[in-house]
């Protein structure tokens, strides 16, 4: 399973960073996981990355906020071939790829949906912004078996206990405590931005 960065708050040298978060899911399908602010910036780190939007299977999106359906438009003028999962289209932990599932819609006022990856090493949770708490989403992650990592917008997660055993750890986007994590969790921390690869 291959998971690359395609937009964050911070980027690789030759990418452009905005306000954020997208990333591209390498399995059996190739999946992309919100669209960050800005479809220009979002197609311009994807040419960078060698990502040809044409060949993306699924679109996922984690909930309906500017900085994640940004890019949705110039995409799909791109490729409107591509499924489109929007936090609404579940209400529970459902297989939407396989060894991909979503969490389901979770939260009160603003719903959002996250992944859950299998890997050869556990599952890898990616969030959006975790607008519905991260230990709410770890909690219903768990539900599908060990988490060997976490990453994506923690936003204001404070409770780093809930991260104790979790292999990989990294915080990006609108994470307020990531240096907080970085100090609990050196040896499992990962710094993210656009353009970093995660291979598991």
């Amino acid at each position: 399973m291959k998971i690359t960065i395609v937009y964050d708050n911070e980027a690789n040298p030759g990418l452009k960073s905005g306000w954020g978060f997208s990333c591209l899911i390498e399995g059996k399908e190739r999946l992309l996981f919100d669209t960050g602010d800005s479809g220009k910036k979002l197609i311009y780190n994807m040419k960078q990355l060698n990502i040809v939007p044409e060949t993306i299977d699924k679109v996922v999106i984690s909930h309906n906020h500017w900085d994640h359906t940004g890019g949705l438009k110039e995409f799909l003028r791109l490729n409107n071939n591509a499924k489109v999962f929007y936090p609404k289209s579940f209400s529970k932990p459902t297989e939407i790829s396989p060894g991909v599932h979503s969490t389901g819609a979770l939260g009160g006022l603003i719903k959002e949906q996250s992944l859950v990856v299998n890997t050869g090493k556990g599952n890898v949770v990616i969030t959006g912004c975790a607008h519905p708490g991260l230990e709410k989403i770890l909690q219903t992650a768990r539900q599908l078996g060990e988490i060997y990592g976490v990453l994506g917008g923690f936003h204001g997660f404070s409770k780093l206990e809930e991260l104790e055993g979790i292999q990989l750890i990294g915080p990006c986007h609108c994470t307020q405590y990531s240096n907080e994590i970085k100090q609990k969790y050196p040896g499992q921390f990962t710094e993210i931005k656009a353009g970093s690869v995660i291979e598991i």
